[in-house]
């Protein structure tokens, strides 16, 4: 039996000899790029993608992360975080076995008129068979298909980030034929689920001026021009909320700026998450990356972001973890502390990480967490929230970007899980980079 016979049957029916199998399966020439492939082919028309709504499993959401990371990672941390990505996604819920047989069975004609007309309708079955009928879908197919959902923030604004998501892993895996229709089915999928524009309406409202436009501009304000910014942001009721933002939208403060004061205001909510809550808190900085990696000139989309972040908790001040000193403060002492669960130690070697301008070595120390804490634990939201880190930090200035590290710091040692599955797929990963 070939090795990809084998890495298909363990995508199909996962065993206790799964990561032998990815091991095998990546140790030949591009075996890491044809993994993902067959993966994505295998397991997108078989998760019961119906079953989780209105939630989104990130098993095939988290292969972009991981890829992402890839920079800021040794080889070794890289295929771990794969490997124990793609077990996630392999254990995934499954469709029963006429709706999986339907599913593979549809294909459309490939039409963007009647794509359209199935998201429009609520039709999520006919959208994913209609674009299964895409010859080889471009990145102008996801933009489009984006464009049809931005002001649409259903499950906290999932559709919008999975399309960008799902384009970016299409060109990570150098756009094959049938990997991609299967990424641009399930896109097309969600975007036709039931839609939630509730805050893109009331932003509507306030913007009476249509030709309101939010221009691509670097952020101009230092912390203390952001600082009023932040506390509306965090403090202020969504009514009261919105005619602020609104103001300062239609006054014409660019994306820079916009997105500064949006990132700051999330790492403050982020410091006062539970640890119950840490992923789903995080979430704020996934969707601000998808802003910052498609700068979105529509008012409504920056309002939507507001609201989002203001969704979550603010606690009082005096009420909140506080970063804690430790003997030293370097990269090892760093990844210690979040891995042995200390929140308040990690926060205080970040910082200081990062007063020494080694605001670069505090990603690479999170993003080695990440692949460090099985995927399953917390659904693959530390991989989500790093991957978003790394997409931000060219876009913001110096205070945001210290800010945006240490609350992840604080949230990757307060959320730490078991990483049991990640040492069994290092020992059976062991050696695979020599082959």
């Amino acid at each position: 039996m070939t090795i990809e016979l084998r890495w298909q049957q363990e995508l199909e029916v996962p065993t206790a000899g799964f990561f032998a199998t990815f091991a095998d399966r990546v140790a030949v020439p591009d075996g890491v790029r044809d993994a993902v492939r067959e993966a994505v082919k295998l397991l997108v028309p078989r998760i019961d993608w119906e079953g989780y709504q209105p939630h989104v499993p990130h098993g095939i959401l988290g292969l972009r992360a991981v890829l992402r990371l890839r920079p800021l990672l040794d080889e070794s941390s890289f295929r771990r975080g794969l490997a124990t990505q793609l077990h996630m996604a392999a254990h995934e819920g499954r469709r029963p076995p006429q709706t999986l047989a339907q599913v593979l069975a549809a294909k459309g004609s490939g039409s963007w008129r009647n794509l359209e007309d199935y998201i429009r309708s609520r039709r999520p079955g006919l959208a994913y068979a209609e674009a299964q009928g895409f010859e080889l879908p471009e990145a102008a197919d996801f933009l489009r298909l984006r464009q049809l959902t931005d002001t649409d923030m259903a499950n906290v604004g999932h559709k919008a980030v999975l399309t960008c998501d799902l384009a970016d892993l299409h060109e990570r895996l150098e756009r094959p034929k049938a990997t991609g229709r299967r990424l641009f089915g399930l896109a097309a999928w969600l975007a036709a689920t039931p839609e939630d524009t509730f805050w893109a309406r009331r932003a509507a409202k306030r913007l009476v001026d249509g030709e309101v436009s939010v221009p691509w501009l670097p952020a101009t304000l230092d912390g203390k021009g952001l600082a009023p910014q932040v506390r509306d942001l965090c403090d202020l009721g969504l009514v009261a909320l919105l005619d602020r933002f609104t103001a300062r939208v239609a006054a014409g403060q660019g994306a820079g700026d916009l997105l500064a004061a949006l990132v700051l205001a999330a790492s403050e909510k982020q410091l006062d998450a539970r640890r119950d809550l840490e992923g789903k808190t995080a979430w704020a900085f996934v969707y601000l990356a998808s802003l910052a990696r498609t700068h979105p000139a529509d008012p409504r989309i920056w309002c939507q972001a507001a609201a989002l972040v203001n969704l979550f908790p603010t606690d009082e001040p005096d009420g909140r973890i506080r970063a804690a000193k430790r003997g030293t403060a370097d990269v090892g002492s760093l990844l210690e502390a979040v891995l042995d669960a200390e929140p308040a130690p990690a926060m205080g070697c970040a910082a200081a990480l990062i007063e020494q301008g080694q605001g670069d070595e505090v990603l690479k120390v999170l993003a080695e967490a990440s692949t460090q804490n099985d995927p399953a634990f917390n659904h693959a939201q530390q991989l989500l929230a790093v991957a978003a880190a790394a997409d931000l930090l060219p876009h913001l200035p110096p205070p945001a970007q210290g800010a945006m590290l240490v609350s992840l710091a604080k949230s990757l040692a307060n959320s730490q899980g078991s990483g049991d599955l990640g040492r069994l797929a290092d020992r059976n990963l062991q050696g695979v980079s020599s082959r």
